[in-house]
């Protein structure tokens, strides 16, 4: 069976669609990537065969409209999101035609698409093949979705579809404990931290003697994108009595280090997680689910307003704490740190989450769902 997986634009849309990938071609299956150009290094790096469709990186989706004319972020956070989702439905539009072309010459037989991928719904009703929806976090707010849709109304209209299809089956990875109480029933399946690897030091999978925390802003971090974010969230952790690691993409590791004096560079986080007592981190969805399924107590500090919801689920079920845009001082950040390293109930609840995630159901068991669909 050939099944074509389509990722967001950035690496943290194809690491939580690898355990599933690699389990369908240790099962014997064809299997294809595909993504944007920029993406194709982490495809690689996950040990997958990745195809581009889209020269254009998502950054670009994301702040120009299609006329290439620049788009100012709103501060509003409905407004937000809305921005989010037509950036993602530009995504989509740019990945039709390469999506359309592939499928001539590799035709799949199910289309498995990353939560935010609209692209990935349209090519399977055009193929008239199953399409599955595969979560890459914690959950995104619905009015993603609707913005997406408005901004396709082209690409839809003249394919003759009223609006993106529905899926045909829902991979959800998030723990069940923190899933949105009013999201639809979907199949579960058990979130396996993936990043890409490099050759391991000792300290990455040794506890460290004194305390040890992992700051990170995701993979998007650029020089013009988020670093002075990140910088000035590890300058207000650095006066705690704890060792500091960042984890941030080689392109900005230089500059850190200078900056901050601490480790600071790419990160295998599946590796170096566990070796920590805390994170501190923007509320990405796979570094949260990663500190869940590695029982470390995380302290959240959302840069987007759609990370709020769930960040505010995996507060108040007790293994982490969040704080909100404006009460990030450095006091305010200090307490809480201390607060989660300190009280047992959040390593408790932390152990809980992740034996709750540890009980999910497996790639391989889901990959026999997603058989059955074709």
């Amino acid at each position: 069976m050939r099944i074509l997986f389509v990722t967001g634009g950035s690496p943290a849309t194809v690491f939580p669609l690898t355990p599933l990938a690699t389990a369908a071609r240790n099962a014997g299956h064809q299997v294809f990537v595909a993504s944007t150009e920029e993406t194709m290094p982490a495809v690689a790096g996950a040990g997958l065969p990745g195809v581009s469709v889209s020269p254009t990186p998502i950054r670009t989706y994301i702040t120009t409209d299609r006329s290439g004319a620049p788009i100012q972020e709103p501060t509003d956070p409905l407004e937000h999101m809305h921005y989010i989702g037509h950036g993602f439905g530009r995504l989509a539009a740019g990945q039709l035609p390469g999506l359309f072309e592939l499928a001539q010459a590799w035709r799949p037989d199910v289309v498995v698409g990353g939560f935010l991928v609209f692209a990935a719904p349209v090519l399977a009703a055009r193929l008239g093949v199953p399409y599955v929806r595969h979560s890459w976090d914690s959950g995104e707010p619905p009015v993603v979705d609707v913005a997406a849709e408005q901004e396709m109304r082209p690409e839809l209209e003249n394919l003759g579809l009223s609006g993106i299809p529905a899926a045909d089956l829902w991979i959800d990875i998030c723990p069940p404990s923190v899933r949105p109480p009013d999201a639809p029933a979907a199949q579960p399946m058990r979130y396996i931290p993936c990043n890409m690897q490099q050759t391991l030091e000792p300290w990455m999978y040794t506890k460290a003697n004194d305390r040890r925390i992992l700051v990170t802003a995701g993979t998007k971090v650029a020089i013009d994108n988020f670093f002075d974010y990140l910088v000035n969230l590890v300058d207000k952790v650095k006066p705690l009595d704890a060792e500091i690691v960042v984890a941030a993409p080689d392109r900005v590791s230089a500059q850190l280090t200078e900056r901050l004096g601490v480790r600071a560079g790419w990160l295998p986080l599946d590796v170096v997680t566990p070796s920590c007592d805390l994170l501190v981190h923007h509320a990405g969805g796979g570094t949260a689910l990663t500190g869940m399924a590695c029982a470390v107590p995380q302290l959240l500090i959302p840069n987007m307003p759609k990370l709020i919801g769930p960040s505010e689920r995996l507060a108040a079920y007790g293994a982490a704490k969040m704080l909100r845009e404006g009460e990030d001082t450095p006091d305010a950040i200090a307490a809480a740190c201390e607060e989660l390293l300190t009280t047992p109930s959040y390593a408790q609840r932390s152990v809980d989450i992740s034996q709750e995630i540890a009980a999910m159901p497996s790639p391989a068991e889901v990959l026999s769902v997603v058989e059955k669909l074709a």
